[in-house]
């Protein structure tokens, strides 16, 4: 009797362990608050700026001076997903852009956006699930933005009928579009644009539980995290696979000098493609700042691939 007791008092100290690593995990990997300010800490630094910062403030503060619509649709999972439409000209393809990991698109895209304005595209500006005003909590790394990429361009379809829509994704965003580019997009989406990608949900948290210096131990909490709190299950999403079936063409930019999703993921994902595909490299480029870097070369590679698809 007394042995029995004991087990079942470690057996539960054990479980009390296990439950606790994970939210612990859960919170630092995927817990998203979702906040209402999307402008504040934007403009934080002061002082001197290197040109690439300076870039990006001034592309930011234009892009946030656009005039726009706020759109709302369903998520397949019952969130209220919130997106920004910019007009630019009626009939014109629509861009879908889907920003990174924790964050929001008028840094990021911002060099993206002016690509669009400059050839009249209509560009549709999602809050990814969890951030801005997107409701949620668990940032999935693609496993169900995927999803809500699809229902983005459903809404598209929808609302303008037979307009070209083109999905456009930068860090986990780029990862949410390939993944989605599974064989099963409407045929109103003719390309597929990826910013830094990484090729895998596992691979990426791999790889910065490395750069943190976690001990390889503990990354079951992180999976078991995703599946307890987050309702997810990290494996079962992959840019590098759902490329293979990949049905409209994918263009990947990447900077070589990229510390946080390396070079290599990119590479991966476009060895595995077996649609049309590009992809092209920024020379001393680090992650998500290939247009800063280079913006000539990063316009001329969007704008010819765009081209491309719409005359298919």
């Amino acid at each position: 009797m007394l042995t029995l007791i004991i087990t079942s008092i470690v057996l539960g100290i054990f479980l009390i362990v296990i439950s606790f690593a994970s939210l612990y995990a859960y919170k630092s990997a995927f817990y998203a608050k979702g906040s209402k300010a999307h402008v504040s800490g934007y403009f934080e630094k002061s002082g001197s700026l290197t040109a690439v910062e300076e870039k990006i403030q001034s592309l930011t503060k234009a892009l946030l001076d656009e005039a726009y619509e706020d759109v709302w649709i369903k998520s397949y999972d019952g969130l209220d997903l919130h997106a920004r439409f910019y007009k630019m000209k009626e009939g014109a393809p629509v861009q879908i852009f889907m920003h990174g990991y924790k964050g929001n698109p008028f840094r990021s895209m911002s060099g993206l956006f002016k690509i669009a304005k400059s050839i009249q595209h209509n560009v549709l500006i999602v809050d990814q699930r969890g951030c801005g005003q997107s409701s949620g909590k668990a940032i999935t790394f693609g496993v169900k933005e995927r999803l809500d990429a699809v229902s983005w361009t459903n809404y598209i379809t929808a609302r303008f009928g037979n307009v070209p829509i083109f999905l456009v994704g930068i860090s986990l965003g780029g990862a949410s579009v390939l993944m989605a580019n599974n064989g099963t997009l409407p045929r109103e989406v003719v390309g597929v644009i990826a910013d830094c990608p990484f090729s895998s949900p596992v691979g990426i948290l791999k790889k910065v539980c490395a750069d943190h210096g976690i001990p390889r131990i503990f990354f079951p909490f992180i999976i078991s995290g995703a599946f307890l709190f987050g309702h997810f299950n990290p494996y079962s999403g992959s840019a590098a696979k759902a490329v293979r079936n990949a049905s409209v063409p994918i263009v990947i930019l990447h900077g070589e000098d990229d510390g946080f999703v390396p070079i290599a993921m990119a590479e991966e994902i476009y060895e595995n493609c077996r649609c049309e595909k590009y992809m092209y490299r920024f020379k001393g480029a680090d992650h998500a700042i290939c247009y800063m870097v280079d913006s000539d070369a990063y316009e001329k590679a969007t704008v010819n691939f765009i081209e491309k698809c719409l005359k298919q």
